[in-house]
């Protein structure tokens, strides 16, 4: 059964409406309040990002997590609660441990505790693994053997669903601020201009796992955030704290975002199409090539982003419930509003490594200054005869 969760001064404030009306308001309300909240987080910096991307991960696993529990009716599973979250502790710890040796290279290197850990890291996290297992095995019953396994499986597909996609999540904002902002915003905007278009011009529906959804909602918002992506990223390309790689700073013990922008974030002069110039008026134009990219992003999140909604919806009409939650009125669980973000951070991820990543000569050096000195002065000899061959040298 539903309940409204709507909070009481909204309800006394909107009572003269309908409920079609009513949900609107309710729903823009609490939007605006989340885009605030979000304006905030960003401008607090990556640390305190990184830190709501590991709360919101949490969350969304204590949803998930929790619906198996109501579905199975598993609350009398011996140890299972425990293990979940155990699973969920290792996993993390493998992830972000990969994630500090990656990017802390310097600093785990200079620590003796960190040098120890890094170097075994996966062994721990393997054994740390094999524990749970094990705790897994030696907790089956017989009369609950189906069940357990089912609750083992769930709880693995929600550790890669939930935390694989959020350690991404954080691997797009070391790239950059901008990889992290304009995604997301992307998402957050066709999830909004959809709904617009939807409630007030919608009339075709658009897939029976979500009969709200509309083919007007879905087109309209699709233009509206190629066109949001394209400003968002304009103004954005023109601040090095957003452009630049978030790196760690050996000499300050802190998190730096200064840098000489890359040519992606450098203005560039781009030639009009013949077709378009007698339209537009212009023979060129100047952009930065980052707009460019966000074209993709933007199609991406308008074209491919909802399928992760429409994936969630079908997980809940699969188990016959409403929302994951009733975290956020109007709006349902985190999960509801973080399903096509997860899609998202891994387009990002993979579009990153494909079209824009190279390769990072500071972490080769960093590497290279780790190596025994006969192992270095080999290496230096080999890349002499090289540049020599080359005729560098």
């Amino acid at each position: 059964p539903t309940s409204d969760d709507t909070p009481e001064v909204l309800n006394r404030a909107l009572s003269n409406l309908s409920s079609r009306w009513k949900n609107w308001w309710v729903r823009g309300i609490l939007t605006l309040a989340m885009i605030t909240f979000f304006f905030i987080i960003i401008y607090l910096g990556p640390m305190v990002l990184m830190m709501i991307v590991m709360c919101v991960q949490i969350k969304c696993f204590h949803e998930i997590i929790t619906i198996g529990y109501n579905v199975y009716h598993s609350y009398d599973l011996p140890w299972f609660r425990t293990l979940s979250w155990y699973f969920l502790l290792c996993v993390n710890y493998f992830f972000y441990g990969e994630t500090v040796t990656d990017y802390f290279f310097t600093l785990v290197q200079r620590e003796e505790p960190l040098r120890i850990l890094s170097k075994y890291h996966r062994f721990i996290s393997f054994a740390l693994y094999l524990t749970g297992f094990c705790m897994f095995v030696l907790s089956l019953v017989k009369k609950h053997y189906r069940l357990q396994f089912y609750m083992f499986g769930w709880t693995h597909v929600t550790l890669l669903i939930v935390v694989t996609q959020s350690h991404l999540i954080i691997h797009n904002l070391f790239e950059g601020m901008i990889w992290f902002i304009v995604p997301i915003s992307c998402v957050i905007c066709n999830d909004i201009m959809a709904y617009m278009f939807g409630f007030f011009f919608g009339r075709t529906p658009l897939i029976k796992l979500s009969p709200k959804k509309t083919w007007e909602g879905f087109i309209g918002g699709f233009f509206a955030t190629v066109l949001f992506g394209l400003l968002l990223s304009y103004v954005m390309s023109g601040y090095r704290c957003f452009t630049c790689p978030v790196e760690f700073n050996n000499d300050t013990n802190s998190f730096t975002v200064d840098c000489e922008p890359s040519e992606l974030f450098q203005l560039q002069e781009y030639n009009i199409p013949v077709v378009l110039q007698s339209i537009v008026g212009w023979k060129t134009v100047r952009m930065y090539p980052f707009q460019i990219h966000s074209i993709a992003l933007s199609t991406f999140a308008s074209l491919i982003g909802p399928f992760g909604g429409f994936f969630a919806s079908g997980f809940k009409r699969a188990f016959k419930i409403k929302d994951f939650a009733n975290t956020i009125p109007g709006h349902g669980g985190i999960m509801d509003r973080f399903d096509c973000q997860y899609l998202m951070a891994t387009f990002v991820n993979v579009y990153i490594a494909s079209f824009i990543r190279g390769p990072n000569p500071s972490k080769l050096i960093q590497q290279f200054l780790t190596l025994r000195p006969d192992q270095q002065l080999h290496i230096f000899n080999t890349l002499k005869a090289h540049l020599v061959d080359k005729g560098m040298l």
